[in-house]
């Protein structure tokens, strides 16, 4: 049975224009599916208006507790709810989540290098349960995860909603023939950053070294695409990076973005 991890970010959470079209051609998305959301510039945003001053290394957010406790009611309530409503405005009979709900996706606190990221999670290969998830995609629920986690102990952890994605696809590749899917503002992963004709449609690891040595893909995809082959490797069969309003086109058996595939 076939499986959809989507993965909502970029510029398209904070337009809620882009936000109602993408959700609507979701909802409208045949099969099993599940999605994933962050939120970051909202949350900077609703920091800045409590007082509170956002703090990045490195693009990173530092997640002290004022932080967490933003992004929680951010992520977890003010986003993630308003995307769930919208889904049942569109009979798709969603349930939002962290990963703290029902045991779902268990994180550990990052530990202190150089630079003290605070109450930030990261995942292995024991952080999600399957069997407990594919019972709420058995009884027809779409669950709808925040870029939550937490530790087992109590504390909630604020954690990457591309590396949560991508741990739920693998997680459940044994279980569903899982296809893992990035959706932004951007048509793919792109020869020229500049030049949305430059679409690179199909990527294989070969293919992903020599763009690597040749440096045409922009450092801020090099996460993503390292996060995508390492699903492909354990067990996800395809992964897609592409714009969130070409989502519709899954249904009519089109392909879009670029593809990421073993060979």
């Amino acid at each position: 049975m076939k499986l959809y991890v989507i993965k909502i970010g970029g510029n398209v959470i904070d337009n809620s224009e882009n936000l109602h079209k993408f959700l609507k051609d979701f909802a409208a998305l045949k099969g099993l599916k599940i999605l994933v959301h962050g939120g970051g510039k909202m949350a900077t945003q609703i920091s800045s208006s409590l007082g509170i001053e956002a703090k990045l290394v490195d693009g990173r957010r530092i997640t002290d507790i004022e932080t967490l406790r933003v992004v929680t009611m951010v992520y977890a309530g003010l986003i993630n709810k308003n995307m769930v409503a919208q889904l049942q405005r569109y009979h798709n009979n969603a349930i939002g989540l962290t990963g703290a709900d029902g045991n779902f996706i268990r994180a550990k606190k990052r530990p202190v290098k150089t630079i003290d990221y605070g109450f930030v999670g990261d995942l292995d290969g024991q952080s999600v349960q399957p069997e407990s998830i594919s019972k709420l995609l058995d009884a027809s629920f779409t669950p709808v995860f925040c870029a939550l986690t937490h530790d087992g102990d109590g504390q909630m952890l604020n954690t990457n909603a591309d590396t949560i994605a991508s741990a739920l696809a693998v997680s459940l590749a044994e279980m569903y023939e899982t296809t893992l899917i990035y959706c932004f503002e951007k048509k793919g992963v792109l020869q020229d950053i500049d030049d949305e004709d430059s679409l690179i449609t199909e990527i294989n690891p070969e293919r992903y070294e020599q763009l690597k040595l040749e440096k045409i893909v922009s450092e801020g995809m090099l996460p993503k695409l390292d996060n995508a082959f390492d699903a492909i490797k354990s067990g996800v069969k395809e992964v897609i990076i592409g714009r969130a309003d070409e989502l519709h086109l899954l249904n009519t058996k089109s392909t879009f973005g670029t593809i990421l595939k073993s060979n």
